[in-house]
């Protein structure tokens, strides 16, 4: 077990980590990222920064397992007190924390069609077996905190906005309030007021203990939220490299 456990509020702890994606039609390697070290903690953010195209949401994607790093591991501590190699775990396993204590809102939002934004944002808490209308409770506030008109919550997100689809995935992200929760540019596409809501909603998830992991574009945004900072550089191979996290 990784030393950074003896500390009660690491969640978790990734190590040496690198990635890098083969182009069959170059038949050459591009590296993403490369021995990045990171640690989250309970009721803090660690904001991840570096240029554009560094390998910023190729990390949080291999934290979540979208993609499999080359090189590292990313020891994650479960709800039981379990310490579990994100990097080399079974699917099954990976499915099961993220129905119960990972939570990844990326750029986009994945739907099927003709599903209502309440049904799309209830969905997780249904599919733990919560009742459905307890679900599309819990669904409406979130929604309504996340500033999405009234009016939206019964139409399919298809033809929302780039910013209103982001408040759903948002909302969808933190409905099962997750232990680890991973945020790429979740206030891009936003407008002032609903950028206030969302980063009200992200310090009230710190409040409760969430361990955060996140990419801001606005080094306000950071300022405001980050406990920690991984900085993500380009070296002059053009991969990356993880600067101490402060």
């Amino acid at each position: 077990m990784p030393d950074a456990f003896s500390d009660d509020s690491a969640v978790l702890v990734a190590d040496g980590l690198s990635k890098s994606f083969y182009l069959h039609e170059r038949s050459r390697s591009v590296p993403a990222f490369s021995d990045v070290a990171l640690t989250a903690r309970r009721g803090r953010l660690s904001a991840v920064t570096g240029p554009s195209g560094v390998g910023k949401s190729s990390l949080l994607s291999c934290i979540y397992r979208t993609y499999v790093c080359g090189r590292g591991s990313i020891w994650y501590r479960t709800f039981s007190g379990e310490i579990v190699d994100l990097a080399r775990a079974p699917e099954e396993k990976i499915l099961d924390l993220r129905a119960s204590e990972l939570s990844f809102v990326t750029q986009f939002l994945h739907f099927l069609p003709r599903k209502s934004t309440v049904d799309l944002v209830a969905r997780p808490l249904m599919d733990r077996r919560v009742p459905r209308e307890e679900a599309e409770e819990a669904a409406a506030d979130l929604l309504k905190r996340v500033n999405l008109p009234e009016r939206l919550w019964h139409l399919s997100p298809a033809t929302f906005s780039g910013g209103e689809k982001q408040r759903v995935n948002i909302a969808r992200g933190l409905i099962c309030k997750p232990r680890l929760l991973l945020l790429d540019e979740p206030t891009a596409s936003l407008d002032a007021a609903s950028e206030n809501h969302v980063i009200e909603l992200i310090e009230k998830e710190k409040e409760r203990g969430c361990a955060v992991v996140a990419i801001f574009h606005d080094r306000s945004i950071v300022e405001r939220l980050a406990d920690d900072r991984v900085e993500l550089r380009l070296s002059p191979a053009s991969s990356a490299s993880s600067v101490t996290q402060s």
